[in-house]
């Protein structure tokens, strides 16, 4: 049990810490207590957080830095997360206040703006409705054998993907085996779109394609990108900034990890709270040591019936936490408030 003394130096150093990474030592924590100490005192009260391990010496230099354990208790117990700025409420209102035709535009751009306001990493995911619905599919020729086809669900989300038709694929059964599609599966829900693809479905496409093996496979290819969750990522190459280990191997899996849609699922989603905001810090993001000088903020944001998603932002360990809370906490609440404006529009057209 640490007393308010040990605490307000632990608070210090991470604070000093944070704002110039450079060590910390006794003389410049004697002006920042709240009461008035001896360096020698502020010595032997660091003694003590370095033997229980919240603080720790890096090289020979006498001053201390946080340890991963000093970050989680600092994050835990004293922390006050910051009122955003005026200025960053500002551009969060302005940047998700523009004109956006597609969920996915919003989302994307968010992760943008949120990499922008933190100077950190940034990964947004749509909310995830329980029950998504077909509401319509069509091709659009596009010449030289090739075709779009576009899927629609009932929350707005439109899912597109070019194919090559083969020339032996009669056109007008094509159109056929679309209006056939719209019949019979639209207003299903995709988890019961996918079952009928697998049981009466095919046999009926066989009556206008000679092959229907090929049409379904552009159909399923569509509807498994309208299924999958989709992160976007905002501030790439942020992590070359603030990256400790610069070893380009190390730095190739961590690029390869954000390209991994499912990797990247698996890892904020089993982050994610259930409510509001949480931090982890090194290897409690992944047993991994590449994710060891790093931490981690993710929030959920809800948008009433129509889901929850999530946001993220990845930075060093040495981040402005109070700051960058705040500024996802204000983040999360705005970006809902304008889905949920989107989605009144949307089904009240």
């Amino acid at each position: 049990m640490l007393t308010q003394r040990q605490k307000d130096i632990l608070q210090q150093i991470v604070r000093q810490y944070t704002a110039t990474g450079q060590p910390v030592g006794s003389k410049a924590l004697v002006n920042k207590l709240p009461h008035r100490v001896s360096s020698a005192t502020v010595r032997n009260e660091m003694a003590v957080l370095e033997k229980a391990g919240l603080i720790e010496k890096e090289h020979s230099s006498s001053g201390r830095l946080p340890s991963k354990r000093g970050y989680r208790f600092y994050v835990d117990h004293l922390l006050n997360p910051a009122a955003v700025t005026d200025n960053d409420l500002l551009v969060i209102q302005h940047s998700l206040g523009m004109g956006f035709r597609k969920i996915d535009e919003l989302i994307s751009h968010s992760a943008e703006i949120l990499s922008q306001l933190t100077t950190f990493t940034a990964f947004t995911l749509k909310p995830e409705q329980a029950e998504v619905h077909l509401s319509g599919f069509r091709l659009v020729p596009l010449g030289n054998q090739k075709v779009m086809a576009i899927l629609v669900t009932d929350s707005g989300n439109v899912e597109s993907q070019t194919f090559d038709i083969p020339r032996s694929m009669d056109p007008e059964g094509l159109e056929t085996v679309v209006r056939l599609i719209n019949d019979q599966l639209t207003g299903l829900t995709l988890p019961e779109v996918v079952g009928r693809l697998k049981t009466d479905i095919p046999a009926k496409v066989t009556q206008y394609l000679e092959r229907a093996d090929g049409f379904l496979d552009l159909f399923d290819s569509v509807l498994a990108n309208a299924k999958q969750e989709h992160f976007f990522v905002g501030g790439r190459m942020n992590l070359l900034g603030y990256s400790v280990n610069q070893n380009p191997n190390a730095m190739k899996s961590l690029y390869s990890l954000l390209d991994a849609n499912d990797r990247l699922s698996s890892l904020l989603d089993a982050d994610s709270p259930k409510n509001g905001i949480s931090v982890k810090i090194g290897n409690e993001i992944a047993d991994s040591d590449l994710m060891k000088n790093y931490s981690l903020i993710t929030a959920t944001y809800d948008v009433d019936q129509y889901g929850k998603g999530i946001i993220a932002v990845l930075g060093p360990t040495r981040m402005p936490y109070s700051r960058t809370i705040g500024i996802v906490d204000a983040f999360r609440r705005e970006l809902a408030q304008r889905l949920l404006d989107y989605y009144h529009r949307f089904y009240n057209q």
